[in-house]
């Protein structure tokens, strides 16, 4: 099973940073360019634990739909979110919430499995697994430009 990791330095209180990362705002502002929306579940607000989420996106050319829950929360140290029915066999991302003298390190893990057999692992291998890890570095950079600036209050207000 592929596993992609992400650590991001961000100057800003865990608080913060975890409050962007369930954010539905925000998720919708990082991953426009796939033009990402919250569909039905909880479609505003900060996702709590047990709560569910359908997003639909355009990936690949393709509309696709992918419905998260929240199965863990510790506020705000990490959390973890589940599909519960999409493309993925199986997808699961984990984040975790150090803090720093200076800010917090936010580290993101990611564990899914493709469908299709061999022919799954062929494209994970030549394209999916990429995609999936600049898809996540370019959302952490999103939530980094707003948390370290005034940006992040207009989300949570």
């Amino acid at each position: 099973m592929p596993r992609i990791h992400v650590t991001t330095f961000i100057e800003a209180p865990k608080e913060r940073v975890f409050d962007l990362c369930r954010s539905i705002s925000m998720h919708k502002i990082s991953l426009q360019h796939t033009n990402e929306n919250a569909i039905n579940g909880i479609t505003s607000g900060l996702l709590q634990l047990g709560e569910s989420v359908t997003w639909e996106a355009t990936h690949f050319g393709k509309k696709r739909i992918m419905v998260m829950k929240i199965t863990e929360m510790e506020f705000p140290n990490q959390f973890v979110e589940e599909q519960t029915h999409g493309f993925f066999k199986s997808f699961k991302q984990q984040h975790f919430f150090k803090p720093i003298e200076n800010g917090t390190i936010l580290i993101d893990y990611i564990d899914y499995e493709m469908p299709y057999g061999i022919i799954g692992f062929v494209l994970n291998t030549l394209m999916f697994e990429n995609y999936l890890k600049e898809l996540l570095i370019k959302r952490n950079n999103f939530i980094k430009k707003y948390a370290e600036t005034e940006l992040w209050k207009a989300l949570m207000a």
